[in-house]
């Protein structure tokens, strides 16, 4: 299995900013391997910054699922204090969230999955030329390979 490591991601701002997700756990519970990445400004309280989840469970039925999930906070503007001079904290006004789900069977195997991934990507990305698949990185080892972080 691939050990957690952080994850570097671009956003999709008109100047794309960089952002480090730090490896934060992996935790096991029964037939579910989740592992969580944050990342980690000091300027920004830890329940208000960018996170990202990956889990993989087996179901009873024997199909795996597979999901990664992306939370964006957008905290609140402050403006100003009031008439007793007090400006509050800032809060967390709401979340942008994308979760990408996969469900596989348990006799498909890596290169069927590699395709549907890749084709989801491709559509989502309104890609319409031949584009080379990532094999490598915690998303595609997840996807294509079923093997989470550890």
């Amino acid at each position: 299995m691939s050990q957690i490591a952080n994850i570097t991601v671009f956003d999709g701002a008109a100047t794309p900013v960089s952002h480090t997700l730090v490896a934060i756990s992996v935790t096991r519970e029964k037939d579910t391997v989740e592992a969580l990445w944050r990342e980690n400004l000091a300027s920004v309280p830890v329940y208000a910054q960018i996170t990202c989840t990956m889990k993989l469970t087996r179901l009873k039925s024997g199909v795996y699922r597979v999901e990664s999930k992306v939370e964006v906070p957008v905290m609140e503007s402050i403006s100003g204090q009031n008439s007793a001079g007090y400006t509050a904290a800032p809060k967390i006004a709401y979340v942008n969230t994308v979760n990408t789900i996969g469900l596989f069977h348990e006799r498909s195997d890596a290169n069927g999955r590699r395709l549907v991934r890749q084709m989801a990507i491709n559509i989502d990305g309104n890609i319409s030329t031949s584009v080379a698949a990532a094999t490598t990185g915690p998303l595609p080892e997840l996807f294509d390979l079923l093997v989470a972080p550890t």
